[in-house]
């Protein structure tokens, strides 16, 4: 895997458990990014943890060492496209998994994940691993 990548919560997960596989093939990676979503679904699994502080710590540990991308106008209207046509085609995916599709998209990197609905939206590139 090279090139610029954008990585999914549940390759994230998958890190932080220590998934050696995982890690080396995101070493090979040019540029690594986050979307600021996936912090929001860590931080939603933190607070329900038994480890709150000490999973908040990690995520923002983590999202200091990587570049966070945020969702602006262009995410929006991207987001909106996706949604429409997963609409049109009656195939729907978790909203939050639009938003990480939009911001990979408008940032034209490859999203690493677990999670074989991104493959029903047009001009995405993923890779499941």
């Amino acid at each position: 895997m090279n090139g610029r990548i954008l990585l999914d919560t549940n390759i994230i997960i998958a890190l932080f458990a220590g998934d050696s596989g995982i890690s080396r093939r995101i070493s090979k990676a040019a540029e690594v990014f986050i979307p600021v979503i996936a912090l929001g679904e860590l931080h939603y699994g933190a607070y329900r943890s038994s480890r709150v502080k000490e999973n908040h710590r990690i995520i923002d540990d983590f999202a200091g060492r990587n570049t966070v991308l945020f969702c602006n106008l262009e995410t929006a209207k991207r987001y909106g496209e996706i949604r429409n046509y997963l609409k049109q085609k009656a195939s729907p995916i978790p909203e939050n998994d639009i938003w990480i599709a939009a911001i990979s998209q408008q940032y034209g990197l490859t999203l690493i994940t677990r999670d074989a609905h991104f493959k029903h939206i047009e001009n995405l590139r993923t890779e499941l691993i």
